[in-house]
């Protein structure tokens, strides 16, 4: 996973597909996805990690954004 659009597919894999029209909300509902999935044990530590990290810088960004606008 190196992207966004990475995690968007990972996560229809397991059949979730998340959309609300506000990016960070999408970013959070992801990274709570992810947790559960984690603790589901339906996935692996490694995806744990990169998923979560990809998806806080990418909160980080847009929080930024907003804030500048």
């Amino acid at each position: 996973m190196n992207t966004i659009y990475d995690i968007q597919q990972f996560l229809k894999r397991f059949g979730t597909i998340i959309y609300t029209g506000d990016r960070i909300a999408d970013l959070e509902l992801m990274e709570a996805e992810i947790k559960e999935l984690y603790r589901s044990q339906l996935i692996e530590t490694k995806e744990l990690q990169t998923a979560l990290l990809l998806l806080r810088q990418q909160i980080q960004i847009q929080k930024d954004k907003q804030r500048n606008n």
